[in-house]
């Protein structure tokens, strides 16, 4: 699906290009009434408050949405299709309430089968929530296709799933279930490729979300990381919790895989958005010169150079 307007009512009448640097030529608008000129066929819930609960106010944009026969996709924790008022609006307009966040039934304990795929498993990681491991993985995938490479992207979140179109989101399975909702993700990604790129949640070092990430790390068993992280963060986001050193954040998550499956880290993707551009280089170059790892902004300056890294220990991991 095409983007072709974006609600928001503080930034109406501008390009999309000219909040986020991306998405040129698509509008900004002030409520769904004028969206709908550009003819849309779905409206997408593009925010995921803490707690996940559909904010009172929209239910009205909703019905306006439904009643405008347009499908509805969701990434809260608030199911839309356990809704009964919209469940049965949406059905007497037949439309689909989507919610990606909704994970499938029946998800097992994992028992290290990820371990047993022929594809070369790399999982994204970070030093926080929102520091690009979405982005990053994405980018990286996209990259790697270009060069012929028959990579997969393998979202764990609603808004990897919401642009890919597929995977499970960890965060909304039962604690005893995370890590088998990952090895699920890299079978089903294996059956049909050879290098998976996982996206990875929160961090190790984040006191609400720290146990995600764990089990993302032992479900997926990935064969080596890509970490991520913000170069002016030094806390964890709406926390007092100091980060650590980027090289003491790599040492960790190298050491907790390594119990189950050895795994390195191989290059760092910086999210430089709130950097000018020479600062952003200048992150660059320390991030390389302080852990020995190649490193880049994935969105100023392309993904090759993580890309260069997953292929060649992608041809090494399949000589093995």
């Amino acid at each position: 699906e095409n983007v072709v307007a974006v609600i928001d009512s503080e930034n109406a009448g501008r390009d999309t290009s000219e909040i986020i640097e991306i998405g040129e030529g698509i509008p900004v608008v002030q409520d769904l009434a004028e969206a709908m000129q550009f003819k849309p066929t779905m409206l997408a819930i593009g925010i995921a408050p803490p707690g996940g609960e559909l904010p009172h106010a929209w239910r009205a944009i909703l019905h306006e949405a439904i009643h405008n026969r347009l499908h509805v996709m969701s990434g809260l924790h608030q199911f839309l299709s356990e809704d009964a008022e919209l469940a049965e609006l949406a059905a007497s307009h037949e439309v689909l309430l989507w919610d990606a966040r909704k994970p499938p039934a029946n998800l097992p304990v994992a028992t290290c089968k990820a371990d047993d795929v022929d594809a070369t498993v790399i999982l994204t990681v970070g030093s926080d929530c929102r520091v690009g491991k979405m982005l990053s993985g994405i980018e990286v995938t996209r990259t790697a296709r270009e060069r012929g490479l028959d990579a997969e992207f393998c979202p764990t979140g609603q808004n990897g799933i919401m642009v890919w179109g597929w995977g499970i989101a960890i965060d909304a399975v039962v604690s005893d279930f995370t890590a088998g909702a990952a090895e699920q993700i890299v079978l089903e990604g294996a059956a049909d490729h050879s290098l998976l790129i996982v996206e990875g949640q929160g961090s190790l070092v984040h006191p609400g979300y720290s146990g995600v990430t764990l089990s993302l790390l032992h479900g997926s068993l990935p064969d080596a990381m890509i970490f991520c992280h913000q170069p002016s963060r030094d806390t964890v986001a709406r926390y007092t919790v100091p980060l650590p050193s980027v090289p003491e954040m790599i040492a960790q998550y190298e050491a907790m895989a390594a119990p189950i499956k050895p795994a390195k880290v191989i290059g760092l993707a910086l999210n430089c958005f709130d950097l000018s551009e020479t600062a952003a280089r200048e992150a660059v170059i320390a991030a390389e010169a302080e852990t020995g790892l190649p490193a880049t902004d994935v969105v100023r300056f392309g993904a090759d150079k993580l890309v260069d890294a997953v292929q060649a220990f992608h041809i090494e991991n399949k000589k093995r």
